[in-house]
């Protein structure tokens, strides 16, 4: 298991997070339409997957703000947001938003938490997934990792777009 904090606390995830240099395991998330995005739909790109509690608290809105914005300057790559979060949830956010350069995905009816090891247990927030950003290349091998260590501030964007401008 991983480990992260919330307000300080430890929290750990179930399972183990994938390392660098892991094949990613695929996965299926539900879209907001209730289709399904698998991890394999982007084979020959690379993958942004930022992994966040729930879109409804102010530092899960901003990082799919964030990498919205610099999704639409990155070529051959996609950005998929996962978290427990329903489909509804996510499509309202997006509208309101005018989010349209991020997939994102409700975790709310597969594995996805436990293959990659960030389902959060045995806190307030258990159930929900840890606040993560991993980077993978267009062969489907895991170039970065980054479990935020506190849950409540933001992902280090900068790290994770010098990760993905080195591939």
């Amino acid at each position: 298991m991983s480990e992260t904090h919330l307000g300080g606390d430890p929290v750990a995830t179930v399972g183990e997070l994938p390392k660098v240099g892991d094949k990613a395991p695929d996965f299926t998330l539900v879209k907001s339409d209730l289709s399904e995005v698998k991890l394999s739909d982007y084979a020959g790109q690379r993958v942004v997957l930022n992994i966040y509690p729930s879109i409804d608290t102010g530092i899960c809105a901003q990082s799919v703000r964030r990498f919205n914005q610099e999704a639409a300057k990155l070529d051959n790559t996609v950005v998929i947001g996962a978290s427990m979060d329903l489909p509804f949830a996510l499509d309202r956010f997006c509208s309101v938003e005018g989010i349209d350069d991020v997939i994102t995905g409700s975790a709310f009816r597969s594995s996805f938490g436990e293959d990659y090891g960030v389902t959060l247990a045995a806190s307030p927030m258990a159930g929900l997934l840890a606040r993560t950003v991993m980077i993978i290349d267009e062969q489907g091998v895991i170039q970065y990792v980054a479990l935020n260590d506190e849950i409540k501030t933001e992902p280090d964007y900068e790290a994770a777009l010098t990760a993905l401008a080195n591939l």
